[in-house]
């Protein structure tokens, strides 16, 4: 990879993060978080992610619920979590791996790839932090993905 890639996969990795991050702290799915703040949105947070990764995520964060919306649900798979809890930065370098894979092989833009997978089937076994799934291999979380089930 060249610095540009790396540096644009730097900044999916911090988008998927702040998604993480967002829906714990408001306590909602991770859908309900990328559809609130939009697909036009989040192509400009990624853009300009780069500049972000200096921002506190706190103040990110209120700015984003404030702006969009963002009500504090129910849905809490964090306090769910029997053993130890993967950070927010664990979990978006989980997604950031598999929605590059995504942008790779099915040839998307990264930010259609991230609506994508962050409304599809896997965030739900992604999110169990009492299964294996998160730590799985990202070629087979991939190759899941494709398929629209664990394998």
């Amino acid at each position: 990879m060249n610095g540009r890639e790396d540096s644009k996969l730097n900044d999916l990795f911090f988008v998927c993060s702040l998604i993480e991050y967002i829906a714990r702290q408001t306590k909602n799915r991770r859908a309900v978080v990328v559809n609130a703040i939009g697909k036009e949105r989040w192509e400009h947070i990624y853009e300009l992610a780069e500049v972000y990764h200096s921002e506190n995520m706190d103040k990110l964060t209120y700015e984003l619920t404030t702006k969009y919306h963002i009500e504090t649900g129910t849905y809490d798979n964090v306090a769910e979590a029997e053993s130890s809890i993967p950070t927010h930065w664990d979990i978006g370098k989980v997604y950031q791996r598999l929605i590059h894979d995504v942008v790779r092989n099915e040839h998307k833009t990264p930010v259609d790839a991230l609506m994508e997978v962050f409304n599809s089937w896997i965030v739900g076994k992604i999110d169990n932090y009492n299964s294996s799934m998160y730590y799985e291999n990202p070629s087979y979380l991939y190759a899941s993905y494709q398929e629209g089930r664990p394998l």
